[in-house]
């Protein structure tokens, strides 16, 4: 079973958040709980065990985005994407899930390009159609129903351009992830 902390809660939010954030909360409650527990005899000890989850979370951000690539790098990435050609952005896309550990099938039909498998978990991607600058509904509506067709729960739409905000609606109705832009800049680096 995995575990998921709701969307919504502190500690979801400060992931999402800037790593001072989660520095600042940390600080803001160390002070709070050695103020609240002075009559303690080490109330700096239980201030420290109290503030250390937004301590611990303040570091794992700050290191996520550290690694993280300069807006710049990642505009250049996706330039680099959008100037391949289709054997060489789907080369791209198989070396990328297959460094990521996944079993990659490309597949023949014009609603999905790739099948990829990891821990029995399977999904289907389309990304024919990345370098279009719109993206309407029709292409979505295909890819899920090549995936009921397939028996398949998970699907993708990787594109370097912007979707219909009806393609919008429907991907997020039919739970169809979007990678795009700086998220398809990330998820594919460009060789």
């Amino acid at each position: 079973m995995k575990l998921e902390a709701h969307p919504n809660s502190l500690f979801a939010r400060l992931l999402r958040s800037p790593w001072w954030v989660s520095a600042a909360v940390a600080l803001v409650t160390f002070a709070l709980a050695r103020l609240l527990l002075s009559k303690f005899d080490q109330p700096g000890l239980y201030a420290f065990f109290v503030a250390l989850p937004f301590a611990v979370i303040a570091t794992w951000v700050g290191a996520k985005q550290l690694r993280a690539p300069s807006p710049a790098k990642l505009a250049a990435r996706l330039e680099a994407l959008r100037a391949m050609d289709w054997p060489a952005f789907a080369t791209a896309v198989e070396d990328a899930y297959l460094r990521d550990g996944y079993k990659v099938t490309r597949l023949d039909g014009a609603q999905a390009d790739f099948e990829v498998e990891k821990a029995g978990r399977r999904a289907l991607l389309a990304c024919r159609r990345w370098k279009a600058s719109r993206v309407g509904v029709e292409p979505l509506k295909a890819l899920a129903a090549e995936a009921k067709a397939r028996d398949v729960v998970d699907c993708a739409w990787l594109a370097a351009g912007e979707l219909s905000e009806t393609a919008r609606a429907y991907a997020v109705a039919e739970r169809i992830r979007l990678i795009e832009g700086s998220g398809l800049a990330i998820a594919v680096p460009a060789a």
